[in-house]
Parts: structure tokens; sequence; C-alpha cells
């Protein structure tokens, strides 16, 4: 069976922003019509999630403006430092958003936020081995955040509860309770990023 390539025929900027841009390809579908389909073009996030000897992970409470709310989260934060690994990306917000390190780390997931409009995607790893370090504070949102230890077990049922909504929190905390609970293993830390976005951060280098 052939499949149908759905080549781009055109393609024009709507508008190029600080962390992210919006692009409108001209798509070709199956039976040679061409479709417009919005692009938002995002650098790409990590996220962790920390476990520590207790079997505790931290969340942060943090506001989030386009839902207007402040959401359960994970340690997160963007690719937005040219050349620098995913893991390193991993290590650097830990320590800045909550004040640990870890010696233990692995991939968990990798999660398309939503691959109908954008090309965002996060990588979530699982860090153990946890010591507290001092916190670098480097914005006003991390200045207020608000971080909580719980058990894992409670944080998936927060999940399924619908206390926690982000999509890389909800599979990075359902994830690492499968692992953690010898179901499904880990992939390695540096394991092969695929779906990393690389658009948009060729824009700004």
């Amino acid at each position: 069976m052939t499949r149908h390539e759905f080549s781009v025929v055109g393609t024009r900027d709507v508008h190029i922003g600080r962390v992210v841009g919006l692009r409108v390809d001209d798509v070709v579908m199956p039976g040679g019509a061409v479709a417009s389909r919005e692009v938002v073009e995002h650098l790409g996030a990590v996220a962790v999630v920390a476990v520590d000897a207790d079997g505790l992970v931290t969340l942060i409470h943090q506001y989030r403006h386009p839902l207007g709310k402040r959401l359960w989260e994970l340690p997160a934060g963007l690719l937005d430092s040219a050349g620098e690994h995913p893991l390193e990306a991993a290590r650097r917000e830990l320590v800045e958003e909550v004040g640990l390190a870890a010696v233990d780390w692995s991939t968990l997931v990798d999660v398309a936020a939503s691959p109908g409009f954008t090309d965002e995607v996060v990588r979530v790893f699982l860090a153990r081995g946890l010591t507290e370090v001092e916190r670098e504070l480097m914005g006003e949102e991390e200045a207020d955040l608000e971080a909580r230890r719980v058990p894992l077990d409670q944080a998936v049922g927060m999940v399924l509860r619908g206390e926690i909504v982000n999509g890389a929190a909800v599979s990075g905390l359902l994830a690492a309770q499968a692992v953690l609970a010898g179901r499904a293993p880990a992939r390695p830390a540096d394991a092969p990023f695929a779906d990393r976005p690389t658009r948009f951060a060729a824009r700004r280098d």
C-alpha cells in the first residue's frame, strides 16, 4: 500500500516571539487539494520526576497565565540554551526550581504536548539519589513557586482525580509509578530524543 506524502507547497510566518513562533503551512492532502495548517513552533522542554529515598516526589505549584490559575506540575523548563543537552537542562531546572541535585537519572517518556497544532515535545526524566543544594532563583515566576513533596502514589491519585492536568506531569508520574514498581524499564538518561523540536531553535541561533 502506497501512503500519501503530505508535502508542503508553501509556508508563511505569522508571529515569531521569544518562546514560540506561529507559521501557516500549505499542505497537499490526499486527492490533491491543498489545505492550510497552523503550526506553533516551540523550543521543546524537559521535566523531572524527582523521587527521594522515602518515595516522595517533588511537585511545584505554579501560575499558568493561559489557564489563569496555579497548576501542580513537575520541575521543568525550556530547552532554550544553545548546545545544552536535555539532561543538563533537567539538572539545571531541578536546582533552579526546587534546590535539588540527583545522582541517578533515567528517561521516562517523551510527550508531544498537542501534535495537532504544535511541535512541542517534552522529555520527562526520573531523578533519584537526591540531595538538597542552594536554589538559584532565575526569574519572577520561579520566585513565586511553591514546592511540596508528596508520596508518589498520592501524586498519581491527584492525576486520576483531575487535580494534576499538566501533560508532562500526568504522563511522567504515571510512568514513574510503573518503573518504580518494576512493571516497565526506563530508558537511559542519554537516550536518543528523535522528536525534539529544532525549527524554532534554529531561528534563534
